[in-house]
């Protein structure tokens, strides 16, 4: 009799802690959704700071979405903040690679920056590499390796249902074909994993910068940068931090000048 109390209580004790969770999810989802709408509001009111404070909020409670960063680039862009506004297109970029509308807003919002560095040169392959990389997020990649993988799970068991020598070459070399994609997949998801970790950016959020030669206020002047230059970070002393730029230059600026993206 006491075993089937404590059962009852344990099984009651699940649903309700389900049921409570649930509940916080919805609510939660329905919260993000209700500010998303409010924030779009002002912003079509022209009130772009009210925005901006609906976003920030919303970003500082944990919740990541593209659109969210990129209704929020919008709404800097439009109060003339060009680093904060490039640097939030930036991440809806990197959660959403393919999309188009941030592609475009980013590329026209670079136009505005001041300086034009250009890349070191590199092999066709490996640009042809990295740009593989970019055309979809991490995620993007985990959902094609598992849809690779599947499909390479039913052929083989379609494999023992053939009932020809031919069907079961057929399938032999389909499967094979379907087993070299999905190597690959599985390398560029490794190299994708492996760049977030390793490769850190960020944007410049200041007007104008003076890059030095070492983490130290009294040291050498190495180069000037300007607002919107996206940065890679490369190591952080105290409060500075070391930059790399894509021709190469490396020097030392104040952590506060750059936001990591």
């Amino acid at each position: 009799m006491l075993n089937n109390w404590i059962d009852i209580f344990q099984r009651f004790s699940f649903y309700l802690i389900f049921s409570l969770t649930l509940f916080s999810s919805l609510s939660f989802s329905q919260n993000i959704d209700d500010s998303m709408k409010q924030a779009g509001v002002f912003y079509r009111n022209g009130e772009f700071d009210k925005a901006i404070k609906i976003y920030e909020d919303l970003r500082s409670d944990g919740y990541e979405g593209s659109s969210l960063y990129f209704n929020l680039a919008n709404s800097y862009y439009r109060i003339g903040k060009l680093g904060y506004a490039i640097l939030n297109y930036e991440r809806a970029l990197k959660l959403s690679p393919s999309d188009e509308d941030v592609k475009h807003n980013l590329a026209f919002a670079s136009l505005s920056t001041v300086d034009r560095i250009q890349p070191l040169p590199t092999f066709f392959i490996f640009e042809w590499w990295d740009s593989l990389l970019a055309s979809l997020s991490v995620n993007g990649w985990t959902y094609i390796t598992f849809f690779f993988y599947i499909l390479l799970m039913a052929m083989i068991v379609i494999y023992f249902f053939a009932k020809t020598i031919f069907q079961q070459k057929l399938i032999l070399f389909s499967g094979l074909g379907i087993l070299t994609i999905l190597l690959l997949v599985v390398s560029l998801l490794i190299v994708k994993i492996n760049r977030e970790q390793n490769v850190i950016s960020g944007v410049v959020i200041e007007q104008s910068i003076t890059v030095k030669t070492s983490p130290d206020p009294k040291s050498t002047d190495a180069f000037v940068i300007h607002e919107g230059l996206k940065v890679n970070l490369e190591d952080q002393l105290d409060e500075w931090i070391k930059i790399r730029l894509v021709d190469g230059k490396v020097g030392w600026v104040e952590n506060d000048s750059v936001v990591k993206i």
